[in-house]
């Protein structure tokens, strides 16, 4: 498939605050369950919501350079019966909203308990949001996977390892930004944030080199013979379906050679997982958030060539037809 790169900074950058949020949330249940230092100061999670509501927008925003007709987008949500993407669309705004509502919650300090549980745990209203709004997130992640996971035609990505890659790489990034945050504002979690930083990186970096095992060994289920119709067994390809350029020429094949592709595939493991644990690893012993910054950067890096790869490694049936050359 060709990459579209409105498409990749949308997925990763919605990623990547999901992964954020999630963060936040499961830093605060740390704390107040008190399995971690108490975070009493509620700045931490205004800014890293206010950060992943930005980070949603930009991707949301980067989407509309993918649409012919920018003004019809609402259509998007009307399918929403049948369409992945439809739900996707219905999803991300309320997720935006949870988020904003978290952060908001913190903003007014509102941590008084509603109710207790058995135990005696006070359960406050940001709590109650964030409880609604990880839902929501998890939803979105499982959307946005279904859309390519759902491909039957494209093999590459007819799995469920696309949407628990998609689940874990958001992740992964997401707490790599948390730990960033955390020392820039020197709070207490940013040994805990780098530790579980360290922990999704690993375990993203396990099911994408699965992923990647997996789509060298697929035997595609169409040939030449059966792209024209035709059972001869001696058909032979001496051409393009076009001469020229055309929309199954530009919309379905990136274009790259294959050594290009190859090496993109090498690059997202070093900047996407070796690299960055490296980094996080030595940070765990560095007071500072320089280290960290770099890593976020990488790691971000890392993120944009592992999507190109994604939507490059699926081959469309119609290319056998359109774009093998003998």
């Amino acid at each position: 498939m060709n990459p579209a790169f409105s498409v990749i900074f949308l997925t990763t950058l919605i990623g990547a605050a999901q992964g954020l949020f999630l963060a936040l949330f499961t830093g605060q249940m740390f704390t107040h369950f008190k399995l971690m230092p108490e975070q009493s100061d509620p700045t931490f999670y205004i800014i890293g919501s206010f950060i992943a509501v930005v980070l949603l927008g930009l991707g949301l925003l980067s989407s509309m350079f993918h649409l012919g007709r920018p003004e019809r987008a609402w259509r998007a949500a009307t399918q929403w019966r049948t369409s992945w993407l439809s739900r996707e669309v219905i999803v991300l705004p309320a997720v935006m909203a949870g988020i904003s509502a978290y952060g908001v919650a913190h903003y007014f300090d509102l941590t008084y308990a509603l109710f207790e549980t058995p135990g005696g745990t006070g359960i406050n209203a940001t709590i109650i949001v964030g409880l609604i709004t990880t839902v929501l997130t998890y939803a979105l992640f499982v959307c946005t996977g279904m859309i390519y996971a759902c491909m039957r035609f494209l093999q590459e990505w007819h799995s469920p390892l696309t949407v628990i890659n998609f689940t874990l790489l958001g992740t992964a990034s997401g707490f790599t930004l948390a730990a960033l945050l955390s020392a820039w504002l020197t709070t207490e979690l940013t040994d805990f944030y780098v530790t579980w930083a360290i922990t999704f990186t690993v375990l993203a970096f396990i099911f994408r080199l699965a992923s990647v095992i997996r789509n060298k060994k697929i035997t595609p289920k169409s040939d030449l013979r059966s792209a024209i119709g035709v059972r001869h067994p001696g058909v032979v390809q001496i051409t393009q379906g076009f001469l020229g350029g055309s929309f199954n020429t530009r919309e379905f094949f990136h274009g790259a050679t294959q050594s290009f592709v190859r090496n993109i595939k090498y690059i997202f493991f070093i900047l996407l997982f070796f690299a960055p644990l490296v980094l996080l690893t030595l940070s765990l012993d560095n007071s500072g958030y320089s280290v960290l910054l770099v890593t976020v950067l990488i790691q971000y890096l890392g993120l944009l060539a592992e999507r190109w790869y994604f939507f490059a490694d699926a081959n469309h049936p119609q290319n056998l037809y359109y774009q093998n050359m003998a």
